[in-house]
């Protein structure tokens, strides 16, 4: 018996990197996935690899519709809902404030920030009116110190940290926790396409500022959110999980600040500024 056996859960995100780890990881403990990425291939390859339990919807994010057709999925092959992964991101605007676009600025938030909230509405309408299930959102741990990440990705995760308190009370009532996981540097496409994809330099770049000397793992911050998914983490509700090895203990300020401006979205793609 799996902790999560006839249990449903939509990841977004759940194509690549901690989204795929968490999906693997519940289906492995009898949990069925919706996984929602704009990545199709990748995520159609996933869906045929775990079959039948994870089916696959191609997802922008961005888009209310395509969020809610996600949720909407789950309920209507799986025949219902009982968690709520809000993983899909981008490193997005980087560079100094004094250049960042207003555009660039929009572009990171919708999909660091509104995607969170859209997330939590749409799952919260199932999840409320059913009285149960859980909800974890992706911070960071440039969402609880500054220095830790670009600006605007900084905001937005302070801002996942603070949606996350304010769900949780008001969904309380209905039986459904709210928390969210505050990883530091983790070894993922996204972070490889900092170093054009690779992914050896980019294990050696993290472990090298890991406290603990040990590179942090997608698999590592799905634990975290997998806890906080199951009925262990019951009396937990409103918090924001620290996965960093003690990173936030002390820090220094990144070279985002000091690099050219642009916008950097994921698999290695960059876009100048507007």
């Amino acid at each position: 018996m799996g902790r999560f056996d006839s249990r449903v859960f939509v990841v977004t995100g759940g194509a690549s990197g901690i989204g795929e780890a968490t999906t693997r990881a519940l289906v492995a403990q009898g949990g069925r996935v919706v996984v929602a990425d704009l990545q199709a291939e990748r995520g159609e390859a996933l869906a045929a690899e775990l079959a039948p339990a994870v089916l696959f919807i191609r997802t922008d994010v961005t888009r209310e519709a395509d969020i809610e057709d996600a949720v909407n999925l789950a309920v209507a092959q799986f025949g219902r809902l009982d968690g709520m992964v809000n993983n899909a991101g981008i490193v997005g605007a980087v560079g100094s404030i004094r250049d960042t676009t207003v555009e660039a600025y929009e572009r990171t938030m919708a999909i660091l920030s509104r995607a969170v909230f859209l997330g939590m509405k749409h799952a919260g309408r199932i999840l409320c009116d059913q009285g149960s299930g859980a909800i974890v959102s992706l911070a960071s741990t440039a969402g609880v110190m500054g220095a830790l990440g670009p600006h605007v990705y900084t905001m937005a995760k302070h801002g996942v940290v603070g949606l996350t308190k304010s769900a949780a009370s008001e969904f309380s009532a209905f039986g459904v926790r709210v928390n969210a996981v505050a990883p530091a540097g983790t070894v993922t496409p996204m972070t490889a396409a900092l170093v054009d994809n690779d992914v050896a330099a980019i294990t050696r770049g993290i472990a090298g500022d890991n406290p603990l000397g040990v590179a942090c793992m997608p698999e590592d911050i799905a634990n975290g959110i997998l806890f906080l998914l199951s009925d262990d983490a019951r009396q937990i509700s409103g918090h924001t999980l620290v996965i960093d090895a003690g990173i936030t203990t002390g820090g220094k300020a990144p070279g985002f600040y000091s690099q050219e401006a642009e916008v950097l979205l994921h698999a290695g793609q960059r876009t100048r500024q507007p």
